[in-house]
């Protein structure tokens, strides 16, 4: 179910008045007046609800509150709305100080209930269940006898700041999930446990992939060999594929001058998520956030014709970004992050073609990756927050249209979601756990090129404004990493695979033999170990399945005389003895195609 369908269905009604459920619990675990209740909106996958408690709240608790919304939903109890004044909602609410927050909001026009921003000043409602009224335009589901309780269930507790903002108030989040059936929650549950098992950092950590340290600072990743040979090989693969697909690559420094970010307009829009300048020669300067404004002063490096464009120019461009240590999440949310970035400088007349073939070159890139599942959103004009032409919005918006239909790929609309420079697509992966990852964006920039005057030559000989287009295939390295290590499950596939093949002699007088197929096999290009420990072979076999290795190659006296190997994939199947010739060409082939196993 996509965002769009989900807002306001039934599955988000019962989540919605679930919460308001919960909240009833929590609020009648505690002596009256003690808990103090902020906001509680279904998101993605159930709800959840913000609370200021006067202590900790622990599992037993959790169940406690359960066992209570149970003894709720066991009711027919109906949700009531009724319509307030500001001044009659301050005195329902006058011991609860964060709903006078929002009270506050809601009466000036400037934010909702959930404290996102309003376009027009909205209505003041309440919903009423059983004794239990709360803050909130709903809607809700007609009564509490339309929830299954044996389809809703508490998950955790988290820290959470108020208004998202850590100089405010910590308070203490409960997560919940609701379903319509029992079966949907023990599937989605099942799930959970799955993601568990499949989550970047816990198997970054066995296989040895990453790691990050307080003394290096948060947010900033270490990468160890088997994690850094596995984003060379990505990173190999997609340069090989960008010049084929006609790409030339730059290189751009780390920091620029003050000047430049005032120009781009990043100090102006972007600085609350940059770092502190640096004082150079007495000359502020800054790390880079992105890479645009580089690429921009090479295009203005010299004069350009209309016989130069196209231009596209790919970097993998290290950039620097702060981010509250609230939200940093192990390689998905970091400061220091590597983006496979890219710029297209082309004419007006050249934009629909470039746009096809930007879209195209990303499926096929991820294809690579075995990704081929995957949902777009297209991002359109904001009438109130807008630079450049209509005209231009609207060409650019079509051409991106276009380009998804023809790729037939499925897409959202997010009317006036585009930022304020230009229309864009968004690519989202579906993983294996069929969550939604954020990768690729398509994103059109009509502010760059007139900030710092960016002009071609054009067959009339008159100065023309070319068209710019960011374009990010996988976004960050360390993101998609991790995002890879969560949908293979760490089982990468062998192209990827740090490790591709493992050499396990039965005894010791297999070891000579052992030593020299190993030989035979780095000479062609396999990264291979050999487990020559004392351990035995069963134990050998059970270390290399957790470390994912896709061949585990026994050798016994057998396979010796025979000058062969038996290979056994880490699936647990067991194949037929193959000369390590044969099994080379079969790596091989599927190192070629990378073949998913």
């Amino acid at each position: 179910m996509t965002k769009n369908n989900y807002v306001g269905s039934e599955l988000w009604k019962i989540r919605h008045s679930t919460a308001h459920v919960m909240a009833q619990a929590v609020r009648d675990l505690f002596p009256e007046g003690e808990a103090k209740i902020a906001i509680g909106p279904p998101i993605a996958d159930g709800f959840y609800y913000d609370f200021d408690l006067p202590r900790a709240l622990t599992p037993e608790d959790l169940e406690e509150i359960e066992k209570k919304m149970r003894g709720v939903l066991s009711e027919d109890y109906k949700f009531v709305r009724r319509e307030l004044s500001a001044d009659e909602a301050r005195d329902l609410f006058s011991d609860q100080p964060y709903k006078l927050d929002l009270i506050e909001g809601l009466e000036s026009g400037g934010q909702d209930e959930y404290g996102e921003p309003l376009d027009e000043k909205p209505v003041i409602s309440t919903y009423t269940h059983a004794d239990f009224e709360d803050l909130c335009r709903g809607p809700h589901v007609e009564s509490t006898a339309q929830i299954n309780p044996d389809a809703v269930k508490l998950l955790n507790v988290a820290g959470a700041y108020w208004r998202g903002d850590e100089h405010n108030p910590m308070l203490q989040r409960i997560y919940g999930t609701a379903w319509k059936t029992e079966a949907e929650l023990k599937e989605y549950l099942e799930k959970l446990e799955e993601a568990k098992r499949r989550d970047h950092r816990r198997l970054g950590k066995d296989l040895d992939l990453y790691s990050t340290s307080p003394e290096v600072g948060s947010g900033l990743v270490l990468w160890h060999p088997n994690g850094a040979y596995i984003r060379y090989q990505a990173e190999k693969y997609c340069q090989e594929e960008h010049l084929k697909n006609g790409y030339e690559f730059v290189t751009t420094p780390h920091i620029g001058k003050a000047h430049l970010w005032e120009t781009s307009g990043h100090l102006t829009w972007y600085e609350e998520n940059m770092y502190s300048a640096l004082d150079i020669d007495q000359e502020s300067y800054y790390l880079k956030p992105m890479n645009c404004p580089f690429h921009i002063m090479i295009y203005k490096s010299s004069l350009r014709s209309y016989r130069d464009l196209p231009l596209r120019w790919a970097e993998w461009g290290t950039v620097y970004r702060y981010e509250r240590s609230g939200v940093l999440h192990g390689m998905m949310r970091v400061r220091g992050f590597t983006q496979d970035d890219a710029h297209i400088f082309c004419s007006p007349e050249q934009m629909p073609a470039e746009i096809d073939r930007v879209l195209n070159f990303c499926l096929h890139i991820l294809g690579g990756f075995g990704i081929t599942e995957f949902h777009a959103y297209l991002s359109t004009r904001d009438p109130d927050k807008s630079a450049g032409d209509v005209d231009l919005w609207d060409d650019a918006t079509e051409a991106l249209r276009a380009a998804l239909d023809r790729a037939g790929l499925p897409y959202d609309i997010d009317e006036g979601g585009a930022a304020f420079y230009g229309p864009k697509i968004d690519l989202k992966m579906i993983d294996a756990l069929d969550r939604e990852w954020q990768l690729s964006t398509i994103q059109f920039d009509f502010n760059l090129p007139e900030r710092f005057d960016l002009t071609y030559i054009g067959e009339d000989g008159k100065q023309h404004r070319p068209y710019m287009i960011h374009r990010a295939l996988l976004g960050s390295m360390e993101r998609f990493i991790g995002v890879l290590v969560e949908h293979y499950g760490g089982a990468f596939p062998l192209w990827l695979a740090p490790t591709q093949a493992i050499l396990i002699p039965i005894t010791d007088r297999n070891l000579d033999y052992v030593y020299q197929a190993a030989e035979q096999m780095r000479a062609a290009g396999i990264r291979v170990k050999v487990d020559d420990s004392s351990d035995r072979m069963g134990a050998k076999i059970r270390d290399a399945e957790k470390l994912k290795i896709p061949y585990m190659l026994v050798v016994g006296d057998r396979e010796q005389a025979a000058n062969t190997v038996a290979p056994r994939l880490r699936s647990g199947e067991q194949l037929e003895p193959l000369s390590v010739e044969a099994l080379l060409e079969r790596m091989e082939e599927e190192i070629k195609n990378h073949t998913q196993i």
